[in-house]
């Protein structure tokens, strides 16, 4: 029998059942999944860090009303668009290959649902109404805000000439906690960049677990990646990570928060912390990193893991 229309053009390592393959028409179900709409793990991951960022700016500054909503809304549908931009740009460039590699060679452009033409025009709709979201916001959040863009530009490449493309990934996936921040308080400080650092580690951690799904055919075609450099020592990087992570986090809620806040809320946010670091433990008891399953689901708990640190800190903005 037949594939039913409805899931035609599926890629493989798409959210099964996802809102995409069911009930997206049928025209726009290749677009979307250019944009990964299908696998919203990517976009939390892009979003989260904006979200520290805006509520630790909002306790700092001890305000959170109708001005900090709108922020977080448009950090919200803006991490949605730049992913998908940002994936799109990925896949247009990573092309060639994606077709040899097992788990991505249903994407869109290698399957053949989407020409690469139609691709750049896609991307630079998605690119163009974030940008309006974006100018929303304080002048110097649009200034990150566009600054970013080389960092989205450079990450497809670095897979080619460093072994350590997670820091780029990270560079980029956590620029949002300085562009919330700016957003909130206007300009940036030593808290933002201490956040900003926490969220490149926890990216170091969490994309290495993902790339060991592909070690094995990125050896073959010569895409470099931590998994590949750290091998079997894997999970002795990880505690690094995991460990820098929970440190800066910890030092960038100190710094924003001391003196001026109360021992409860001081307590309350540095909870976060130490919560989302317990988290990462978790993830690592139950990780193996020769089985591919295993990794893509601890993967997709890193949702969990950043939004720790939004609920305590949203808690302590309540206090």
């Amino acid at each position: 029998m037949s594939q039913a229309p409805e899931t035609d053009g599926q890629v493989r390592d798409a959210v099964r059942g996802n809102w995409v393959d069911r009930i997206a028409p049928g025209w726009s179900r290749p677009y979307l999944r250019l944009s990964r709409a299908d696998r919203p793990i990517g976009t939390w991951l892009l979003l989260l860090p904006c979200w520290w960022g805006l509520l630790l700016a909002a306790l700092a500054e001890g305000r959170f009303g109708s001005h900090e909503a709108w922020i977080a809304l448009g950090c919200a549908i803006g991490a949605w668009l730049m992913r998908g931009a940002g994936c799109t740009w990925n896949d247009i460039t990573d092309r060639e290959f994606d077709g040899q590699v097992a788990r991505t060679a249903s994407r869109p452009i290698p399957s053949g649902q989407v020409s690469v033409r139609n691709a750049v025009v896609w991307m630079c709709i998605q690119a163009l109404i974030a940008f309006a979201i974006l100018l929303t916001f304080n002048g110097t959040a649009i200034v990150l805000g566009i600054a970013s863009l080389a960092l989205v530009c450079v990450y497809p490449f670095a897979k080619r000439f460093t072994w350590w493309p997670q820091v780029f990934l990270g560079l980029a996936f956590n620029w949002g906690a300085l562009l919330a921040w700016a957003a909130v308080a206007g300009s940036l400080s030593l808290a933002p960049v201490l956040l900003y650092l926490a969220g490149i580690a926890w990216t170091l951690f969490y994309d290495t677990i993902y790339a060991h799904q592909d070690k094995e055919d990125d050896a073959l075609i010569g895409v470099k990646s931590t998994a590949r450099l750290f091998a079997g020592n894997t999970p002795h990087y990880l505690r690094v990570f995991m460990a820098v992570s929970v440190v800066l986090m910890t030092s960038a809620v100190i710094a924003a928060l001391v003196p001026e806040a109360n021992l409860l809320v001081l307590t309350l946010a540095l909870g976060g912390p130490w919560a989302f670091g317990w988290h990462l433990v978790w993830q690592m008891r139950r990780l193996d990193i020769d089985d591919a399953d295993i990794c893509l689901r601890i993967f997709r708990s890193n949702r969990e893991t950043g939004l720790i640190p939004v609920l305590f800190l949203a808690v302590a903005l309540l206090v």
